[in-house]
């Protein structure tokens, strides 16, 4: 009993998500103070990409390049047959899912990979750990691009979506300028953040709080939980559960049909399968700037508890399962 209570505990983070939700219920920001903590939230997110980019090794980006062909698969399932898997789910939309949490599914599966989890989870199992950075950081790096692209693709103008274009660039602008400032800077501060690793996941994990709380203070006040169903919240959560039940055995299916090794295996299940909360809040808050953001954002807050927890029994298997064959 023990045992099962400690894989299915919510982590500390989730916790503090969870928290945060409740903290925006309560205390919900409106006017002048939801416009400058906005403006905070903003510096902290580039601060957040700015640390990510000089986090990342020149040397894992070359060598995992390499590998072309195991991460052309891992970012066909990240932004091919995840998107599919959304458009699947469209008769829920209106029927048990609201028009904003539809939204929130096609987001989540429109989102690139998570980055330090895909590549935890890829050495627990014994998987390719260096083809994993570069799959995770091209992941993140792409998604800049391609989720507002997706997203236009998918849901059109519902949701009350930025331009395309001009969301990229406001994306580029926050995100993606900010990391490569960072990883240009790595020679010279790239020992001391390898230093802060530990207190440094703080930040990240603080930067989505603060937008957490951004989005759903914002949302409460437009009326986000009188306007959305136990029903729907309960349905949404059900959509993660099987979304994740269905890419992991198929992606896992798909490594064996193209004949990759057991280390690439593991290293396409957990990149291919994994959905960035780190990266995702960041984007939705540019790209759904005039929408529900609070609601749009809830599907991919519960995939990523989820993920965590089947992720960890299933790194924990291949260990076993790697173990069993050293040994004999």
């Amino acid at each position: 009993m023990t045992r099962w209570w400690s894989r299915l505990r919510p982590d500390n983070f989730t916790l503090a998500l969870l928290a945060t939700v409740a903290l925006a219920t309560v205390l919900p920001l409106s006017g002048a103070a939801a416009k400058g903590f906005d403006r905070f939230t903003d510096v902290a997110i580039a601060a957040l990409f700015f640390l990510h980019g000089a986090r990342l090794p020149r040397e894992s980006i070359i060598a995992g390049l390499l590998h072309w062909r195991l991460h052309i698969t891992i970012l066909a399932c990240t932004f091919v047959l995840f998107p599919l898997f959304g458009l699947a789910m469209k008769p829920l939309s209106g029927w048990v899912l609201t028009p904003e949490l539809y939204i929130g599914v096609l987001f989540l599966c429109a989102l690139p990979s998570t980055v330090q989890s895909s590549i935890a989870f890829t050495s627990i199992a014994g998987g390719n750990v260096p083809a994993a950075v570069c799959a995770a950081s091209l992941s993140s790096i792409l998604g800049v691009f391609l989720t507002p692209l997706l997203m236009t693709v998918l849901a059109g103008s519902q949701g009350g979506m930025a331009n395309p274009l001009h969301a990229v660039g406001a994306i580029m602008l926050q995100l993606l300028v900010p990391f490569v400032l960072g990883h240009l800077l790595r020679p010279w501060i790239g020992r001391w953040v390898d230093r802060q690793r530990p207190l440094l996941r703080y930040t990240d994990q603080g930067t989505v709080l603060l937008v957490v709380y951004a989005a759903f203070g914002e949302s409460v006040s437009e009326g986000l939980w009188s306007k959305t169903p136990p029903l729907s919240l309960l349905a949404a959560a059900l959509v993660a559960v099987v979304l994740l039940a269905i890419a992991m055995p198929g992606i896992t299916w798909l490594a064996r049909r193209l004949g990759f090794n057991r280390a690439d295996e593991i290293t396409l299940v957990f990149c291919g399968s994994k959905k960035s909360l780190a990266t995702g809040v960041p984007i939705a808050k540019v790209l759904f700037a005039g929408g529900s953001l609070g609601a749009i954002v809830l599907p991919i807050m519960i995939y990523h508890q989820i993920q965590l927890i089947v992720c960890s029994v299933v790194a924990q298997r291949y260990a076993k399962q790697n173990a069993g064959t050293t040994q004999q």
